[in-house]
């Protein structure tokens, strides 16, 4: 099982690693705060607890804060 990752450059296949793997999980994982990042799973707006199927396009946006 696996899933789509885009985050920036990075357009990545990667393996659904155990079961119930949440953005949460991938955040922690590429050590992103979900403070500082919208979430997108197959182009609809996801919060952070939201389980990563088989198939699915993840995609990580940077919020750029200024002032």
């Amino acid at each position: 099982m696996s899933f789509t990752l885009k985050y920036k450059d990075l357009n990545d296949k990667r393996e659904i690693p155990k079961e119930n793997y949440t953005i949460k999980d991938l955040l922690d994982e590429l050590e992103l705060s979900a403070q500082t990042i919208v979430s997108k799973q197959n182009g609809e707006l996801v919060i952070e607890d939201t389980v990563i199927d088989d198939g699915d396009e993840i995609q990580l946006v940077q919020i750029i804060y200024g002032g």
